[in-house]
């Protein structure tokens, strides 16, 4: 086909044609970004955490007053736990994966050195931590009995070892040297071994970059406080059943508490990363949204090509053209359009990006998305000029010129 007939008509009518190219530019900038956006949400609330979240639920539990033999109600209550049918093991926390809170410290090599290397959060756990979230030990030993000491909030004496994840790990001692080597805890003066590393341990907080977010560790305490988290472990099968146990025999133990909230980890991923999904549902009708507005667009406006050169689609139709020859003429214009909106459009979606990660710290974007975007809006570009074309394939040679 010659593009001559093309490009002249395209001059022809400049302001259609740049409306065009302008609207497929902003629709393609800000699809791109926003499949980029989507995938990185998606990405992110679907990381693992290192414990067996099918099989684990918690309880937060807050005790009314302010009880005088603390400690011996959170043994019993972990020995009640433990006997409960269908229980497979269950210790006390002031924190857990997803839960979005917890305790952080920073981490140093050197006694007194006041620029940490990174930062951990920090569990509590006794030697039921590790069976109970099934976290996987790689290297070294889980905590034993006699090292685990009872600790609150405020008050606590240095931990006698910690078993790390391995990114926290890797991070501190990048040659793959961590077991047996000690660190120093910024809340503590003195130096802390590493005597066990676990292949992988999330923390807390879902926010957390991806450079940081799996650098955790857990310290041998039994943590006795006015509010604190049980972390139960339940047999394949008997989650929903064992939960109800677990709060009866809590209560039945004690009625001093209340029992604030009794949830599966499964339930703690979904409301953790409820905003994460929200924001990809968001972006999704967005995205869906521009490209029908852009469809719609290029709809109208081709149209309105259409009933301005009847005569001369009439004159072309008398002369010889085919319908098949007209459709492939206003297929081939809006490519041409689509294609220029394209590059204009690839431009604006990485300056759009370069500007998100300066403000928001967000990844920058991969060249793939770009592409994805472009053969969207082309695709889209093609099947919307589908159907005026056809109308004027459509159009009499005869009544084209007699009507004109």
């Amino acid at each position: 086909m010659e593009l001559g007939p093309i490009l002249s008509a395209m001059r022809r009518n400049k302001v259609g044609a740049s409306v065009i190219v302008l609207q497929t530019a902003i629709t393609l900038a800000i699809l791109c970004n926003s499949l980029f956006i989507i995938q990185q949400r998606l990405r992110l609330s679907n990381r693992p955490t290192g414990a067996q979240e099918e099989a684990l639920f918690t309880i937060a539990n807050q005790w009314v007053g302010n009880p005088a033999d603390l400690a011996a109600r959170v043994r019993a209550d972990l020995e009640a736990l433990r006997a409960v049918p269908g229980v497979v093991d269950a210790y006390v926390s002031n924190s857990y994966p997803l839960s979005n809170g917890g305790w952080g410290e920073g981490i140093s090599l050197e006694a007194g050195d006041q620029h940490w290397v990174t930062q951990s959060a920090l569990y509590f756990s006794d030697e039921h931590g590790l069976p109970t979230l099934g976290l996987k030990l790689i290297a070294g030993r889980n905590f034993n009995a006699a090292e685990i000491a009872d600790r609150s909030e405020l008050e606590g004496g240095p931990p006698s070892g910690v078993i790390v994840s391995q990114a926290l790990a890797s991070t501190l001692f990048p040659h793959g040297d961590a077991l047996g080597k000690s660190i120093f805890i910024s809340s503590q003066k003195q130096k802390t071994p590493i005597v066990g590393i676990v292949d992988r341990l999330q923390q807390p907080w879902v926010s957390v970059g991806n450079s940081r977010t799996e650098n955790a560790m857990l310290q041998p305490y039994r943590y006795v406080e006015q509010y604190s988290h049980y972390i139960v472990h339940a047999r394949p099968g008997q989650l929903d059943s064992v939960m109800k146990d677990a709060q009866k025999q809590l209560l039945g133990l004690s009625r001093a508490r209340i029992l604030e909230r009794t949830r599966t980890m499964t339930e703690s991923r979904r409301l953790a990363y409820r905003d994460d999904r929200g924001l990809a549902v968001i972006l999704g009708v967005v995205s869906a949204t521009m490209l029908v507005v852009t469809a719609f667009g290029i709809i109208g406006v081709t149209s309105f090509w259409v009933a301005q050169r009847r005569r001369q689609i009439g004159i072309r139709r008398a002369m010889g053209a085919t319908r098949t020859a007209i459709l492939r003429y206003f297929q081939t214009e809006n490519l041409m359009i689509a294609t220029a909106g394209a590059v204009l459009g690839i431009v604006l979606a990485v300056a759009l990006n370069l500007w998100m990660a300066g403000k928001f710290e967000i990844a920058r974007l991969e060249i793939g998305y770009t592409i994805i975007a472009a053969v969207i809006v082309m695709l889209l570009g093609q099947i919307a000029v589908l159907w005026p074309a056809l109308r004027a394939a459509s159009i009499s040679p005869v009544v084209a010129i007699r009507n004109t």
